[in-house]
């Protein structure tokens, strides 16, 4: 198994971070949310555990202004509280990071096919009984069996290290310390048939770094790293045996998780208007230059369909905007599963990019409303012409009725 590359995060600037930049910084008509490409044109994959599946991360956006004094001096104190902390870890003697990872591959899962699916291929969900069925679906990965996958000769491996698999109803799935390659062919492949309107060729990911400490009872966020206590607290009735988990922190995991995959179906959303401004990036030149919109009827209904669909999943029918999810109304509150849930949102600036998703749709709102109009216009420009026939039409009768009178008088005479 290849070991994952690791990167300073000083040296990296976060997929979220240069997006909210971009939208802050400015907000163009003509070109938003431009795709940052490398300068060969190549993508590099990863493949999955039978060599068969494309491995997809979210490319970086590219800002959609010249680079700013402010961005980077954000960026460079960002790095600054990223390095300041990793090296405050590495101190204590944690030891190595690992990495939670979230994908949105879908609109929605339907979690009983979901629980079929992955009983079908020997998990156990919710091994240690949280209660949390059909909120969430909780498997546990063992490690030694992935590894063996890529490489069959190993013997040394520890048989109770285990990851851990969240599938939320959302349509996203977060796993814990499980290799990229195996997750994504989980999240696209495995629990495909469980997938309500699936969009696994516009694929998202979000990921954090995090690092177990068996000094604390409770967690917390630095930087871009999660900092997992794993002390028992003092309710526990008996000691967690090594490399096991207890209730408590997979309660934490899944508090985690589930902020992590309200940004990552955020992201979803960030995706689906970009992709709308660019179908529309058009309209605004053509209107100042006076030209006609050569929309058909179809386009414009299209158009305004998606926009809806769009602010109706941000706003009405996900959990995006709520201030606190469901799962969480019923946990235990010494536990503080909601605090955990509102740091992820704070790191990953969710509220900010709700607040600019929202203006962005508002300005394509605008965008709808003059197709709409100019839909109006033709449907009423077509009826007028209609009338405008039919009178020349009736006037074109009554002349005929006319002449035809005339010529029955000369006759008689």
């Amino acid at each position: 198994m290849l070991a994952r590359p690791y990167i300073c995060s000083a040296c990296r600037i976060s997929t979220r971070r240069v997006r909210y930049l971009a939208q802050t910084e400015s907000f163009s008509t003509t070109r938003l949310f431009r795709q940052q490409t490398p300068a060969n044109g190549q993508i590099k994959d990863a493949d999955s555990p039978e060599g068969t599946h494309r491995q997809r991360r979210k490319a970086t956006r590219s800002p959609a202004a010249p680079t700013s004094l402010r961005r980077v001096a954000v960026e460079a104190q960002r790095s600054k509280d990223g390095m300041r902390s990793r090296s405050m870890l590495s101190e204590k003697g944690l030891g190595q990071t690992k990495t939670v990872t979230a994908y949105a591959v879908a609109e929605q899962f339907d979690v009983s096919k979901v629980m079929d699916i992955l009983r079908d291929k020997g998990y156990e969900p919710d091994p240690l009984d949280t209660g949390l069925y059909p909120q969430v679906v909780h498997v546990q990965v063992p490690l030694d069996s992935i590894r063996r996958m890529s490489n069959p000769n190993s013997t040394d491996l520890p048989s109770d290290e285990v990851g851990d698999v969240f599938v939320f109803p959302s349509g996203t799935v977060v796993a814990w310390s499980l290799p990229e390659s195996f997750t994504s062919y989980l999240a696209t492949k495995t629990l495909l048939p469980a997938a309500q309107q699936p969009h696994v060729d516009a694929l998202e990911t979000e990921d954090l770094e995090y690092i177990e400490d068996p000094q604390r009872e409770n967690s917390t966020i630095r930087g871009d790293t999660i900092i997992l206590g794993t002390k028992p607290g003092p309710d526990a009735v008996e000691p967690t045996p090594p490399n096991r988990q207890s209730v408590d922190t997979v309660l934490t995991k899944i508090a985690f998780s589930s902020g992590l995959a309200r940004s990552t179906k955020l992201a979803v959303l960030e995706s689906l208007l970009s992709n709308y401004f660019e179908s529309t990036r058009d309209i605004p030149v053509l209107l100042s230059r006076g030209a006609r919109l050569p929309f058909t009827r179809d386009f414009i209904l299209r158009k305004t369909g998606q926009l809806l669909s769009v602010r109706a999943q941000l706003n009405l029918y996900s959990e995006l905007t709520d201030s606190l999810p469901d799962i969480f109304w019923d946990s235990r509150h010494e536990l503080g599963l909601e605090g955990y849930y509102e740091q992820v949102g704070r790191a990953l600036d969710v509220g900010v990019r709700i607040k600019v998703l929202n203006e962005k749709m508002d300005y394509a709102q605008e965008i709808a409303s003059v197709l709409r109009e100019r839909l109006s216009e033709k449907h009423s420009h077509r009826l007028e012409w209609i009338i405008i026939l039919l009178i020349a039409v009736e006037v074109g009768f009554e002349v005929l009725r006319l002449w035809k009178e005339r010529d029955e008088k000369a006759e008689k005479h």
